[in-house]
């Protein structure tokens, strides 16, 4: 078992920059891919970010590309997601996950094995 605690989140004006941290406990993140989701009110979970067991491969949502970025530390158990040039859009409950399987995490919401409870990024304008 895996739990992933997210935290980082606030508000923030339009242009400005966030760094959402989640940490996990229980196993170890050193055998699972990671992934960023977020939520928008009245909006289903989207995909924003993934990365490799390694860290080597990363992959990000076209909305995000460029601004966003995803890195581990496998010895603290954390992934960060940097968030710069922020947007009103972005606006959104935002998720850790965790799954064995890079394209599983890529490839969208419902089979990934473990989530966070979120943590709400609100960009104002």
């Amino acid at each position: 078992q895996v739990q992933l605690v997210e935290s980082g989140g606030g508000l923030v004006q339009a242009g400005g920059s966030l760094r959402l941290s989640c940490a996990a406990s229980g196993r170890g993140l050193s055998s699972y891919a990671m992934g960023w989701f977020r939520q928008a009110p009245g909006k289903e979970r989207e995909f924003v970010a993934a990365i490799s067991v390694s860290g080597g491969l990363t992959y990000y949502s076209d909305s995000v590309k460029g601004r966003f970025t995803i890195s581990r530390d496998n010895a603290k158990n954390t992934v960060y997601l940097q968030m710069n040039s922020l947007k009103p859009e972005d606006t959104a409950v935002y998720y850790c996950a965790a799954d064995p399987t890079f394209r599983t995490v890529v490839a969208g919401s419902s089979g990934v094995d473990y989530w966070g409870k979120g943590t709400l990024v609100t960009v104002s304008s």
